[in-house]
Formats: structure tokens, sequence, C-alpha cells
């Protein structure tokens, strides 16, 4: 890239030198900036280098009076903790710090009163759009009241098949998970997972009695153990799993909590993981999988991807190109020692 140029009247960069450096029309690099129009990632990318190469500024109250947007948006979530609602926020953050927005984190804690309350405060705020994520990935009510303001739901999909939603792809997870499992051999696979009435739970497990029913297997104990997320009870089920099942060769654990309960037992027990028994998780959620004795092999939602491809679709809608429907992002396999 050549030599950064700068306005002659300040010292202070403009729009005009960015589109100079990144060779591109002022139009492009506003566009690049604001998230809006179609461009090759390439020329986005240019103009992305231009404004850093130039710590560009923009003149966020100029803009505003020019195009009638506030240059925020709302991030709602029920995730109190922050557990999955962080992941998605940097995500988010990522892709709309292009176009210098900011991010509101707004958190309900599954309150809907808190809910209308902070809706409110956004609506005051002129907010160009909002994000909704949760902890969970059963289907929300969508937000009412807020028309025109765009939305999209990340992780925790709207119920309303007409908007747009961003969700984690569990089929695509557990096939990664049992097919890593396959392909070393193992065939007496156990499932471990959550409680039944969360679609998490209910959907990785549909997905690998399926995928081992392809493979003409089928559960090790014959039955799904469907419980809490939690390492107490990753640690009963085990114990249970290898009364019902000795032969046991393979725990697929529905999040990293649970497999890392069962990896306490196996280790209790004197049983070599994963010589004698593979263990795989479910979320990369380090504190877990790094933590766990042998350093769990999980699934890895890619929570921050979800969190730039929502993001990516609100700008979108705000620039009246919205994307409805239900948008997957690929899960990837992390090998560690478990498996």
């Amino acid at each position: 890239m050549a030599d950064a140029p700068r306005s002659r009247s300040t010292d202070r960069a403009k729009l005009a030198d960015v589109a100079a450096l990144a060779r591109v029309s002022v139009g492009t690099a506003s566009k690049a900036l604001n998230g809006g129009g179609r461009m090759r990632p390439e020329t986005r990318q240019r103009v992305l280098a231009a404004v850093e190469a130039l710590d560009f500024r923009p003149n966020q109250h100029a803009q505003s009076l020019h195009t009638g947007r506030s240059w925020t948006v709302g991030l709602m979530t029920t995730d109190g903790i922050g557990r999955f609602s962080t992941p998605v926020l940097l995500g988010a953050e990522d892709a709309l710090g292009a176009g210098k927005i900011s991010v509101l984190l707004c958190d309900t804690r599954g309150d809907a009163i808190r809910e209308q309350h902070h809706l409110r405060n956004l609506m005051d705020r002129r907010v160009d759009g909002i994000i909704v994520t949760g902890r969970r990935t059963d289907p929300r009510p969508p937000l009412t009241g807020i028309a025109p303001i765009p939305t999209v739901y990340a992780l925790s999909p709207s119920a309303d098949p007409a908007d747009t939603s961003v969700v984690s792809d569990d089929r695509g997870g557990a096939h990664l998970a049992v097919e890593h499992l396959l392909a070393t051999g193992r065939t007496q696979i156990a499932h471990v997972t959550g409680p039944a009435h969360h679609a998490a739970a209910r959907d990785r497990a549909r997905h690998t009695v399926e995928l081992l029913e392809r493979s003409s297997l089928g559960l090790a104990t014959g039955r799904v153990h469907f419980g809490e997320w939690s390492e107490a009870w990753g640690r009963h089920a085990a114990e249970a799993v290898l009364r019902t099942a000795p032969d046991t060769d393979a725990f697929f654990c529905g999040n990293d909590q649970i497999a890392r309960g069962v990896a306490d037992t196996l280790r209790e027990r004197g049983v070599n993981v994963p010589a004698r028994i593979a263990i795989v998780g479910y979320d990369n959620w380090d504190t877990m999988a790094l933590a766990c004795r042998p350093p769990l092999t999980t699934i890895d939602r890619d929570l921050t991807e979800i969190g730039r491809m929502a993001a990516l679709r609100l700008l979108d809608a705000i620039n009246s190109d919205p994307v409805p429907g239900l948008h997957t992002v690929p899960c990837r396999l992390v090998v560690r020692e478990s498996a």
C-alpha cells in the first residue's frame, strides 16, 4: 500500500484520504465503512486497512445528521453470565466495528418486563437495529412493537420463519463427533446429554441416533441419557452407563461440563482415556475443555462467527436488503487428548 496521504488543511484524515490510499472512490469507501453496498471482500479489506493506517475516525455526528442513523445497534441477551452472549457480542463487534458502529448490550435475564424496558430504551436511542441472542437454541417469540427497527436473532432463533435468524448447525456438530469416534474404531457409543425439554439436547440426541443407525449401530445402552448440563450429572451418568453397558468404548456428551464429569468418573475408576474409552464433548468451552483430564476433544459451535454473521445480516436489513430465514454456521471438531 502506498504512503498514506493526508489532507493539507488538517492533520486529521478524511474519507477522501482513505479512498485514495485504498484506491477506491469516496462512495465505495463510505459503503465499506457503513457495511452497505456489495463489493469484493478484498476491496472492503483494502478500505479497512487504509482506515487503520490513517487512524481515520469518522465524524459520527455529521453522519447522523446526513443519514438519519444513530450508528448504534442493540444486542439483547437472556444470558446473564455471558457464557454464550460474550462470544456472540465479540463477533458482532468485529463486523460492526468496520463501520464504527457501537453496540449497546442489554441483559434481560430472561425477564419479559425487563426485556420491554430495554426495548423502550433502545427505541428512545433510535438504534439502527437489534440483535437478539440467548443461552438456548429453542426458538423464541419474536420481539413485538419495534417495527420498523431491523432485528436479527442469533443462536436462539425466532419462532417466526419470516424473521432472520443465525444459528449453529447442530446436525453437523453431531455428525463431526460421531464420525470422529467411528473413525477411531469406536462402536459402543453412549450419549449423555442435558434436559430433554431443551432443544439442544433433543436435537443432538436425535442426530446422534440417526447417524449411528446409518452405520448399522445403536447406542451402547440402547437409549439416550437425558439429565442436566452439569459435571455432577456427567459423573452420575457415567456410573449408570458402565453398569448397564460395561463394553462401552466411547461417550459423546451434550456439553463440555457433562464430558468433564464423565472424565472424572473414568479417572477415579482407573479407566484409561482414550485408550479404553474415548470422550467427546460439545461447545469447546475452554474453562471446561482445557481443565479436563485429559483435555477434551469437543465440538466448537463458533459462536463468534454466529455473532459476526448476525451483524452482517443486520447490516443488510439496515440497508434495505434483508435476508430472511434460518442461516446456519458450521461447527468444527477440536481434537485433543480425550478422543
